[in-house]
């Protein structure tokens, strides 16, 4: 199963982190802070790069707020860095590269928002404390002052992240009615740094969860992306489900909490999709080269963990020997998956990668306890496809048994199935299984022009290349004029 949540932090440990961090950043933010002081402005080191240095985290994006105004902060940086741009000007804020550094010089901010629109009215404020105010959470309420580097935390921030939990600056119900966004990013923070969320903050995400259906479709799949990819997901997503957010955002998730089956007639389909979520990412290293791969979550892996039983609900019935069955759940779920992730604006590869996925999700179940011939692992690695390798992760993935001797069968199962695989694979290039003959040279040998009949005789000669394997040319002609012959 994936990592623990961290434990609290000493303060001691904290400041120490931060101390180490400032170190190590100092050929860059101490000419930086100097640059500005001794144009009269002041500048912090603001946000996530003080919230991941008492983390032990390292940052080259770098986030710094200022009371110059964007012209100044301009003129300043243009001096200074190897590149500029200024892209956020409306919002105050100016961009620069310098080295292997990149930084971004916001001016104080002291912004209202229109309730139905999370889209600010930016004013420039004159004050640190009320720059860090407007901020979601404490714990991105914290500053140094540059070049002293003099802490500020008039929030309680640095309290807030020794103990890991998520609060508000101020009241959780005007921040959120301000951005109701920040809802969803409590959720991801908490799956991303281990953190639990304040008890208030919970009940004011519950008290407005409906507040989210102003925000679009992009930034709510932008941050589910970063929660499903984040190091604990079963936190954000179980803050989600909670709070009534994930009815509004992914009401699939929900509904798998099936009515109380006192007489345990089926597992738990919620708590089961959370494990294979785990255990799916547990077995990233099979998709990112292994222990020394890149180690970057696999979006599309994840996702279909999360919906592969997304059909249960549909398709749940009760039969006469007491037992539920879930007939045909997969094509169900594929068909759930891929609206939802067209309603979340999902592109067209991943809508189909995720859905393939859970389509294929109960195909190794299809072949009992091994008896695979050729042509079924013909057909199994012809239709993954592309997603082979996310399909042997989902399959291993979706065992939950607490049965240790069922759990070790069907993992040799289907380790004899990766070996047949491989096997066939290196005889006979499973992966770009295609007929014995072409388009061009079925027209040439059944005497006919291009339509609808080759399309039929080229669909005849794949499933018998999938069924016996690779065929002659000859022997594939005379099976096609037999099967011309025949019709």
């Amino acid at each position: 199963m994936s990592d623990p949540t961290p434990q609290p932090l000493s303060i001691v440990e904290v400041q120490r982190r931060v101390g180490a961090e400032l170190d190590r950043l100092a050929p860059l933010i101490d000419p930086l802070g100097a640059l500005f002081t001794d144009a009269g402005h002041e500048l912090h080191l603001v946000g996530g790069p003080v919230r991941d240095a008492m983390l032990g985290r390292s940052h080259h994006d770098l986030d710094f707020t200022t009371s110059a105004r964007p012209e100044e902060t301009e003129r300043l940086l243009k001096g200074w860095g190897d590149a500029l741009w200024d892209m956020g000007r409306d919002f105050g804020t100016i961009g620069a590269r310098k080295g292997a550094w990149q930084v971004e010089v916001t001016t104080y901010r002291s912004e209202s928002y229109d309730p139905a629109s999370r889209n600010p009215t930016v004013r420039y404020g004159d004050s640190l404390a009320g720059d860090l105010g407007r901020r979601d959470f404490t714990v991105n309420a914290m500053a140094v002052s540059l070049p002293q580097r003099d802490f500020e935390d008039p929030f309680g921030g640095i309290v807030d992240l020794a103990h890991r939990v998520l609060r508000t600056p101020g009241r959780p119900e005007d921040s959120f009615g301000d951005d109701p966004l920040r809802m969803l990013r409590a959720a991801r923070f908490a799956a991303q740094l281990g953190f639990t969320v304040a008890p208030e903050v919970v009940q004011a995400m519950t008290d407005m969860a409906a507040r989210i259906e102003i925000i679009s479709a992009e930034r709510v799949r932008d941050e589910l992306v970063k929660l499903v990819c984040a190091p604990y997901p079963r936190l954000g997503l179980t803050l989600l489900v909670d709070t009534g957010l994930a009815d509004l955002v992914l009401p699939e998730l929900p509904a798998l909490r099936l009515e109380r089956d006192e007489h345990h007639r089926h597992k738990d389909v919620y708590e089961h999709t959370l494990t294979v979520l785990e255990q799916a990412i547990d077995l990233e290293p099979r998709l990112t080269g292994g222990p020394d791969g890149d180690g970057a979550p696999d979006f599309v892996s994840r996702f279909a963990a999360l919906m592969h039983d997304v059909g249960k609900p549909r398709t749940r019935r009760l039969v006469d020997d007491g037992t539920v069955t879930f007939h045909h759940h997969d094509v169900v779920g594929a068909k759930l998956t891929r609206k939802r992730m067209k309603a979340l604006r999902f592109s067209n590869d991943e809508i189909e990668s995720v859905s393939r996925l859970v389509e294929l999700h109960l195909r190794f179940h299809g072949y009992g306890s091994g008896e695979w011939t050729d042509s079924a692992v013909r057909r199994y690695v012809r239709d993954a496809g592309a997603e082979l390798d996310r399909l042997h992760v989902l399959t291993r993935a979706d065992c939950t048994t607490r049965n240790q001797r069922k759990a070790d069968r069907l993992r040799r199962t289907y380790d004899e199935l990766e070996a047949r695989i491989e096997r066939l694979s290196e005889e006979e290039e499973l992966a770009a299984i295609r007929p014995d003959l072409d388009g061009n040279e079925i027209m040439e040998v059944l005497g006919i022009g291009p339509g609808r009949e080759v399309g039929q005789a080229y669909a005849f000669l794949l499933d018998l290349r999938l069924d016996q394997g690779p065929q002659s040319p000859d022997a594939a002609r005379a099976a096609l004029l037999a099967w011309w012959a025949d019709r």
